[in-house]
Parts: C-alpha cells; sequence; structure tokens
C-alpha cells in the first residue's frame, strides 16, 4: 500500500469508509454517534485500536475546518472513551495521526491510532524523547 495525498476531495472508495457502511468487516471496539474504533488488522503493538469519525474528513486539517464543533468534541472524546475503556490509562498509550505522504498516512480518512501494551521507544526513530 502506498501513502497518500491527504488533500483533495474525500474517496468514498477508501477501506475505512467501506468498514463505515458494513462492506468490509471489522472488530469493534467502541461506537458512538461521531466516530467508530476497531482493531487494527495489523498491529504494530499488542494493543492497536484505530478511531476514525463518521463523517467524511481526509486529514486532521480538513476536520477541523470542515466538522462541527459538535463532530469535533465528540470525536476527541471517543478516543479518551477508547483509551479509558481499555484501561489503557495505568501503564501508558500513544495517539498517532498521519496526515499526507511524507506522514506514511495510508488511508484517506481521518484515523487516530491508539497504541499500548509494551514500552513504546521514542516518539521518532533517531528522535528525542517526549
Amino acid at each position: 500500500m502506498e501513502a497518500v495525498d491527504a488533500r483533495g476531495p474525500y474517496d468514498d472508495e477508501n477501506i475505512f469508509a467501506k468498514i463505515l457502511r458494513g462492506e468490509i468487516p471489522s472488530t469493534k471496539v467502541y461506537e458512538d454517534e461521531w466516530s467508530y474504533a476497531f482493531e487494527d488488522i495489523n498491529p504494530q503493538a499488542p494493543t492497536h485500536v484505530l478511531v476514525i469519525p463518521k463523517g467524511k474528513y481526509r486529514s486532521w486539517v480538513d476536520f477541523t475546518e470542515s466538522a462541527s464543533a459538535e463532530e469535533i468534541a465528540g470525536f476527541i472524546r471517543a478516543v479518551g472513551a477508547v483509551a479509558r475503556e481499555l484501561g489503557l490509562e495505568d501503564d501508558g498509550y500513544r495517539l498517532l495521526v498521519n496526515a499526507g505522504k511524507n506522514a506514511h498516512q495510508m488511508v484517506p480518512h481521518l484515523h487516530v491510532h491508539v497504541f499500548a501494551g509494551r514500552p513504546l521507544g521514542p516518539m521518532l526513530a533517531g528522535g528525542a524523547n517526549g
């Protein structure tokens, strides 16, 4: 799979749009009116969940410029609810959002990765911890 450009029109045929429509199965972790969370099919940590807004947003910039205040608040709360419901607060977790080719975004639908279950190391290869 190739990294994608997070700009331009929304692609209704992306895999997350198909998951939201029920065309592709997923293992649901959480769902509410604004968001859907499911297990990543290629986990990079013992816990690897993707949280996606139900609206058609390509990136964080697109989402924050186009979504309603209710959608934004609901989505951010959903990310917190996933971490809480999975019991990740005690040992820690990492949130990651990729946007565009240089960030290695693979699906042109905004998504937050929730990683946990082992030490995750530095933020970026060769970078400092933070």
